[in-house]
């Protein structure tokens, strides 16, 4: 029997659906709460007022202080088709063309979702980047300042090198924290419109909780964790090499 779900899974539709949907998840994340995150915390701990520093770094973090279900509840209201924000503000700019259910279309409820995570998300990994950075000794700036090194290339050559293992953490943790998302999309469409925004996680409440088949959520569980592991030691072991002593 235990066979048997991993067959069933293979030919279900949507399952198929929520793998892919966890997929882009954790590439936009990656984009967003590592590589830009990355840039962010470069170009606050750039400025020279340590003040306005401080007071940036605590506006980036806030999203993050806030739950998830309260999060999603929010956007929930962002998004809403008729008194919502997001479409308020297209009209407000002539933009009335662009306004839709964003939520209700299964061709942006999935991107809508992601964006509010990574929303929420953002502030925390780019506050642990600026930490790490700060550990960096001033010398090497002193010495690539010298050098005529402009800030584009510092970030390359000397702040990248030096927060690799920070970096390849952040990954790690993105790339798992993507495959086991569950709050934002019960909170906001349940998986809809047509399961279009169905992900690993929500699918195996569904098939367990709601449909009663455990066998076949356990199966689900099995091909997450399998993923996250793979992920984790792949990343791991690229870290590894990449990681300068100083």
């Amino acid at each position: 029997m235990g066979l048997q779900n991993y067959v069933k899974m293979a030919n279900d539709r949507v399952f198929w659906i929520a793998f892919g949907n966890n997929t882009l998840y954790a590439v936009i994340s990656v984009i967003f709460q590592v590589f830009f995150a990355l840039a962010l915390a470069a170009t606050i701990e750039g400025l020279r007022n340590e003040r306005f520093k401080s007071i940036l770094r605590s506006i980036y973090f806030m999203p993050s202080a806030i739950s998830l279900t309260v999060t999603g509840l929010l956007f929930y209201f962002i998004y809403h088709p008729s008194g919502g924000l997001l479409n308020g503000m297209l009209g407000a700019v002539g933009l009335e063309s662009l306004q839709h259910a964003w939520l209700g279309n299964s061709d942006t409820a999935m991107v809508a979702i992601i964006m509010m995570s990574q929303w929420q998300g953002f502030g925390y990994t780019t506050l642990l980047f600026a930490v790490a950075m700060q550990r960096i000794p001033r010398e090497y700036y002193e010495a690539a300042a010298l050098d005529g090194i402009g800030p584009a290339r510092r970030l390359f050559s000397v702040t990248m090198p030096l927060v690799s293992e920070m970096t390849g953490l952040l990954m790690i943790v993105t790339v798992s924290q993507a495959f086991q998302v569950f709050n934002e999309v019960m909170v906001t469409t349940s998986g809809g419109p047509d399961n279009s925004t169905q992900l690993l996680g929500t699918w195996l409440y569904v098939s367990g909780f709601i449909k009663n088949d455990f066998g076949y959520a356990a199966a689900i569980a099995v091909v997450i964790f399998i993923v996250t592991v793979i992920l984790a030691i792949f990343q791991l072991r690229y870290t590894e090499k990449r990681r300068v002593h100083w």
